[in-house]
């Protein structure tokens, strides 16, 4: 077994992929990152959650072996980073891991604070909540910096309605799919140059050496990068994905009509994958109109593409009419988020970030600071994240408790204070507000 200096691998089951599979053993060991902020909250909260379903699915004849790691914050604590290598190596090892948010400093400030994630221009104490052991220098998101290296390709975010849950979309009952992000390349890719800097002067200079245009001396400047190799792995996951799940459609989402080579050629390479690796199970809606009369032949996974302008109208106004989307960065960072608020908001929203090998689950939010402690928040995305890891290990079972635990709490209306206050703006009356811990126990409770 391999040593780390920091974590501390507890006795279980070493989780494998063969053949494109996870082998996971009945005592898995599975990387745990609180996070900053609330994710000191809801973390926990989601462990009892998962253990508890766990337990009632297999009769306790499995369990998980939680592997605490580090980053963020207690990454500062431990090494002296917000950012630690061994817990890269860490994940890389143990195979899955699911973590809290983590704060990302989005100034121009020079240092942060991790714990209120107040932003300032100098190290030591914060100015704001007066911690002198949480400040650190400006740095570079942590999620991104995990997906680029752990080459986490693939942002899969599923998108459904919980009955009960208001919601501003009178269609919000018909949602139900999944997006596959591009997660490693786009403009998050982290070539992003600031005004006057040598790089950025750089290239303002190549483009008029090499085109004659012209680009404002003082522009920042950000490289967008797609490429062939990204955009068709990428597809090719969500075809896998729609093929397994027997789905019937794959929509191809991006801005090619303007960005030419970047967003086009994105479309261009996942209509190849679907042609050449994929053929004889998929049909673009060319073929279907051109031969069989607007109806997809039984069998078939329809492939077509949508500008991101009109999907973001059409996930509102015929939601119904998709169910896996394959997107560029960019275009998934934003489509996710907008289609989580038609279902009810964030609080509900699960996510993975995934590579043939490595699953990285996550709370799609933010960290909330002045939330941390008190016991309040809703911890739903993390644990239908949770669900999407125990379904990726194999063990639905467990995942569907938890489903069925979530719906009951939900249509009971024993819910958290963001979800209470929808509800009776709606007219509920007979509406239950709980904390975190609260929430999870009601859960468990209705499992």
């Amino acid at each position: 077994m391999v040593q780390f200096k920091e974590v501390k691998i507890p006795e279980g089951d070493l989780i494998q992929t063969k053949n494109g599979k996870i082998e996971a053993g009945d005592h898995p060991i599975i990387g745990v990152l609180r996070g900053d902020g609330i994710g000191l909250d809801i973390t926990p909260v989601m462990q009892h959650v998962v253990d508890e379903a766990v337990n009632k699915a297999y009769g306790g004849q499995r369990g998980i072996a939680w592997c605490p790691l580090y980053a963020g914050l207690e990454g500062l604590h431990h090494y002296g980073t917000e950012f630690p290598d061994e817990t890269v190596e860490a994940i890389r090892y143990l195979k899955v891991a699911i973590k809290g948010p983590f704060t990302t400093p989005i100034g121009e400030e020079t240092h942060v604070c991790l714990y209120c994630a107040h932003q300032q221009y100098h190290g030591g104490k914060c100015d704001k909540c007066g911690r002198e052991d949480g400040v650190t220098k400006r740095f570079r998101s942590i999620n991104v910096r995990f997906r680029q290296r752990l080459d986490l390709y693939a942002c899969v975010r599923p998108v459904r309605y919980f009955e009960g849950v208001p919601s501003p979309n009178k269609y919000a009952s018909k949602v139900n799919f999944i997006l596959f992000r591009e997660n490693t390349e786009d403009v998050y890719a982290g070539y992003d140059y600031e005004r006057g800097s040598e790089v950025a002067t750089a290239i303002i200079k190549l483009i008029k050496d090499m085109t004659g245009r012209e680009i404002r001396s003082d522009s920042g400047i950000g490289v967008k990068p797609i490429s062939e190799f990204g955009s068709k792995r990428l597809m090719r996951a969500a075809l896998k994905w729609a093929i397994q799940q027997n789905l019937p459609s794959v929509t191809i989402v991006h801005k090619g009509n303007i960005m030419k080579f970047t967003e086009g050629s994105f479309k261009k390479w996942a209509y190849e994958v679907a042609a050449e690796e994929f053929g004889d199970k998929t049909i673009t809606e060319k073929e279907v109109w051109d031969n069989f009369d607007g109806k997809v032949p039984e069998g078939k996974i329809l492939i077509k593409d949508r500008i991101a302008d009109s999907i973001f109208q059409q996930i509102q106004t015929r939601p119904d009419e998709y169910s896996v989307l394959a997107l560029p960065n960019l275009e998934g960072d934003f489509l996710s988020d907008a289609a989580i608020a038609l279902v009810g908001g964030l609080g509900l929203g699960p996510g993975s970030n995934m590579s043939d090998e490595i699953g990285l689950f996550e709370a799609t939010h933010g960290t909330a600071p002045k939330y941390t402690g008190m016991d309040k928040v809703n911890p739903g995305s993390i644990i239908l994240s949770a669900v999407m890891m125990l379904n990726h290990m194999g063990w639905s079972e467990a995942g569907d408790l938890i489903i069925n635990g979530m719906e009951k709490a939900i249509h009971d209306a024993v819910v958290t204070y963001d979800l209470a206050r929808l509800m009776r703006r709606e007219g509920r009356e007979d509406v239950t507000e709980v904390s975190c811990s609260g929430f999870g126990q009601a859960i468990i409770d209705r499992m």
